[in-house]
């Protein structure tokens, strides 16, 4: 059996430049990074301005278990697949972290026979976006600090500096630490930390703007600091925005790609869902709206997370309105869900599947609260059922949805065509019946909308706001800056802020240890249980297993 890079590597790509011609883009449009890869400019965004907009489909999926959901897989499957059945698609997906592809969870890019390619690329430097991100963030830390060396004429409080440094790498070790130090020609001693790259403001800026010009505005309006009197100090203030924008002038741009099977891929933008709003760029959504008939799109994690800031944060900003969702699940994840540990997810047990599926239930119920038609994706494993198949159809015909197995991963295109034509004639069927709805008004409190989403989407009894909470949101408050969308940051694992309670948990609170104003992405940040924003390295990374030979040849790559 074939691992994924050996099939990557198998693949006969096709030059990019095809791709594109089979778009309509014309080589002026593009900038080519090598033969394989492009961005798509400025050029191309005002020749099809006045394009009208395609289908939207989001991709979403069931809570993440170590048994696996095959979500992108599902993702570039059903991009494939709508190539066999006739219809004229794109998929937009966000760019992989090096912290999961050298963590624990691997690349980014598909598996089996529904991958984007090069995969290699992709899942490491690609075309510079993570860089060009963690450069611009460093470079606004660099001027803080170099400012309060100089004199300090803002009168910036070391003690309230918000703005951390990043690096794209699971590093526990920076979470916290000490700068300045070496003496008085090495700059102002203060406690600083770092944060993953995929959860820095400005990966959230880069996927929610719309353009240069917008970009640099939200790069202007990020909060850095108070000073000792209590006020704010914005980027603006240090005057380098224009400096951040311009390592960006390249990055804002989408990267054009291919699948295994040809079907044109748009990936751009990183954030994580569990810490950061886990959608692709609006730029790279929006280009493919109007350049196909359907654009496939994912969140990241679970509906609880992903799907929800992709709805009430990535949808709201943009104005846009998915026509379908499509709910990925297996019963080997649903299975685990019940109990069963995951060496035993691949033998029969049905009573296991009965008790975790209410995973799955919450997950349909969740979506169909945003007024869109749902179909669930069943991403098939060799080793499911006929039983376990059915009893998952027989459920989802209960909940009022549809379900469709997916062998994307051992069939590519051919084996998620069945879902794909299911995904059109759901479109076609609630066309112009959709009633498109958020979980929240953002004129409501801060604690309100938190609260709506916690008990609308996570099921919990209520929220708990600790001291430091409650103080930073009468910060907020006193900014004037409570009236925008909430980023909930909450464990993947689970629809509670405890990565223990699995299935559907009842009787729980989501508590909230801190607040935090992104205010050039437009947004406030909640952090609730343990979560933290620098993830750290398993025991054993996947690094270890990670490895290339002389020829060039790479192995262990997810």
């Amino acid at each position: 059996m074939l691992t994924d890079v050996e099939i990557a590597q198998g693949c006969k790509m096709l030059p990019i430049k095809e791709i594109a011609a089979d778009l309509g883009i014309s080589e002026d449009e593009l900038d080519l990074y090598g033969k394989y890869k492009s961005k798509l400019n400025d050029e191309l965004f005002r020749k099809v301005e006045n394009n009208k907009n395609g289908k939207l489909i989001l991709v979403t999926a069931i809570n993440p278990t170590p048994a696996g959901e095959g979500k992108t897989t599902v993702t570039v499957g059903l991009g494939q697949a709508m190539k066999v059945i006739g219809k004229n698609a794109i998929i937009a997906l966000r760019e992989p972290s090096l912290g999961p592809v050298f963590g624990i969870k691997g690349g980014a890019a598909g598996g089996g026979y529904s991958q984007v390619v090069p995969m290699e690329d992709i899942n490491l430097h690609f075309t510079g976006d993570m860089h060009a991100i963690t450069a611009a963030n460093n470079l606004l830390c660099a001027i803080i600090d170099n400012h309060l060396q100089q004199g300090n004429t803002l009168c910036i409080d070391p003690r309230r500096i918000l703005f951390k440094r990043c690096m794209d790498m699971n590093d526990r070790a920076l979470r916290n630490i000490v700068v300045g130090l070496g003496g008085k020609v090495c700059g102002v001693p203060r406690e600083d930390g770092f944060n993953i790259t995929v959860a820095s403001e400005i990966m959230a800026i880069l996927c929610l703007a719309k353009n240069l010009t917008d970009l640099k505005e939200r790069f202007e309006n990020i909060l850095v600091a108070y000073n000792y009197s209590g006020e704010p100090v914005y980027a603006k203030d240090l005057g380098c925005a224009g400096a951040m924008t311009l390592l960006m002038k390249d990055a804002i741009n989408p990267n054009l790609v291919q699948t295994l099977e040809h079907t044109p891929a748009i990936i751009h933008g990183g954030p994580f869902a569990n810490i950061a709003h886990g959608c692709n760029s609006v730029r790279a959504t929006s280009l493919a709206l109007k350049l196909a008939d359907y654009t496939i799109t994912e969140a990241g994690f679970g509906s609880d997370l992903g799907a929800e800031k992709f709805l009430d944060i990535k949808c709201r900003a943009a104005g846009l309105e998915p026509s379908c969702i499509v709910l990925v699940a297996t019963c080997r994840a649903l299975k685990y869900n019940g109990g069963v540990k995951k060496e035993e997810t691949s033998k029969e047990n049905l009573d296991a599947l009965a008790k975790g599926i209410v995973n799955l239930g919450a997950h349909i119920e969740n979506m169909q609260k945003y007024g869109v038609p749902v179909v669930v994706a069943i991403n098939k494993f060799y080793a499911d059922t006929d039983a376990e198949l059915e009893y998952v159809n027989n459920y989802c015909s209960e909940k009022g949805v549809t379900a469709c197995i997916s062998e994307g991963f051992a069939k590519g295109g051919e084996g998620a065509s069945e879902l794909a034509q299911t995904v059109c004639d759901t479109i076609d069927e609630y066309e112009n019946k959709t009633n498109f709805r958020f979980i929240y008004d953002t004129n409501l409190s801060i604690k309100e909308k938190v609260n709506a989403i916690a008990k609308e989407i996570y099921r919990a009894d209520g929220v708990i706001f600790t001291a430091g909470a409650e103080k930073s949101i009468a910060e907020i408050e006193r900014l004037g800056r409570d009236k925008l969308p909430v980023c909930i940051a909450k464990t993947q694992y689970s629809l509670s802020d405890d990565m223990t309670k699995l299935g559907k948990p009842e009787n729980f609170e989501i508590t909230v240890r801190d607040v935090r104003l992104y205010s050039g992405a437009g947004f406030i940040t909640v952090l609730t249980g343990d979560i933290l924003t620098m993830p750290g390295l398993p025991k054993v990374p996947s690094a270890l297993k990670i490895d290339i030979h002389e020829d060039g040849t790479i192995e262990g790559l997810f």
